[in-house]
């Protein structure tokens, strides 16, 4: 049976790409379409997303809890008439909006005291339910379906107007195929391999006939302008100059993505390039790379996955044990 859903999605974009495979299934019943309310930030991505009927901007910062807003939002949807709600994150707060609205389903798991806000609760068996990818679209199931459910893979749409627009303005034009580095990791250090082997493996791609491209935000700008220092004139820093859904249609034009457990890592493996995902603190057992061209490196030591923004043991083996050259043992098929 068709109907009109609405997601409440996640606030980080590797979540949010991992959770179009959510929105994949929901449209697989004929005549149902998904809406999806979402941080501002993450518009432009949704828009890529072609499963996707509208994206609905959640006016209000990551961590407030503006109940007056999600009271407003909430009563101004319930023209919508939408027969169902899934609400991905486990907080309170990301429950009011579908309760407001009095969307009759309303689906969760069991998070922060939400009985009420929430009639459809589930209790997740991550013993289970592995992969986060696996317990989003476990939420668009029947409670009663067998698990694990199949996961359909991500796949962002791609402007060639935009890519055309972007070699040109920042200069990108050239001979030799693309290497997209990603250096950067919003969640802390200990998804951050070490910039030093960011650089090195620049500078050996370049060597062998590779453009390189060093994307991230604005908080990277510093970090790519380490590992270009260190390269040569056919590395660039991009760090800072593109927005979101411009990182989209870059890396849909590389032949490989080199990056941390992050973001932009799932973001490159919706556009169908090669990525070679590095993980420490995280491992690929739990956030892996959706796409049939994905190389995880990870070394799982004693110590691994601690799920740390920190090494809590000072070293840091679990990234700088792995060597430049394992890497572009990946890209280069050696």
């Amino acid at each position: 049976m068709s109907e009109r859903i609405l997601v409440v999605g996640p606030s980080w974009v590797g979540d949010m790409v991992m959770a179009q495979s959510l929105y994949i299934s929901l449209v697989e019943t004929p005549g149902s379409s998904v809406d999806v309310l979402a941080p501002g930030w993450s518009l432009p991505l949704i828009r890529r997303m072609p499963e996707v009927r509208q994206g609905i901007e959640l006016p209000l910062s990551h961590g407030d809890l503006g109940l007056a807003a999600r009271r407003r939002l909430g009563r101004s949807l319930r023209r919508e008439g939408y027969d169902r709600a899934i609400v991905i994150p486990r907080s309170f707060k990301s429950a009011l909006v579908p309760w407001h609205a009095r969307i009759p389903v309303r689906t969760g798991y069991r998070g922060e005291m939400r009985y009420g806000l929430l009639n459809d609760l589930r209790r997740l068996d991550e013993s289970v339910l592995t992969q986060t990818v696996q317990r989003y679209v476990a939420l668009g199931r029947h409670a009663d379906a067998p698990l694990p459910p199949p996961v359909p893979r991500p796949s962002l749409s791609v402007d060639s107007a935009n890519q055309a627009r972007l070699l040109e303005t920042l200069g990108l034009h050239g001979e030799g195929p693309v290497a997209a580095l990603m250096p950067g990791a919003e969640y802390g250090p200990a998804k951050c391999w070490p910039l030093e082997f960011f650089a090195e493996t620049a500078r050996c791609l370049a060597a062998e006939g590779f453009r390189v491209w060093v994307l991230g935000s604005g908080r990277d700008r510093s970090a790519g302008q380490s590992v270009v220092q260190a390269a040569t004139a056919r590395v660039v820093n991009l760090c800072g100059l593109t927005e979101l859904e411009d990182a989209v249609d870059l890396l849909a034009l590389a032949s490989h993505a080199i990056s941390n457990d992050s973001g932009l890592m799932h973001v490159a493996a919706a556009t169908g390039c090669h990525v070679i995902g590095i993980y420490g603190s995280t491992t690929p057992a739990f956030t892996p790379p959706l796409s049939e061209r994905a190389t995880p490196i990870y070394l799982d030591l004693d110590c691994s996955p601690c799920f740390r923004r920190e090494c809590p043991l000072g070293h840091l083996r679990c990234l700088r044990d792995i060597s430049p050259q394992s890497v572009l043992a990946a890209v280069l098929g050696r």
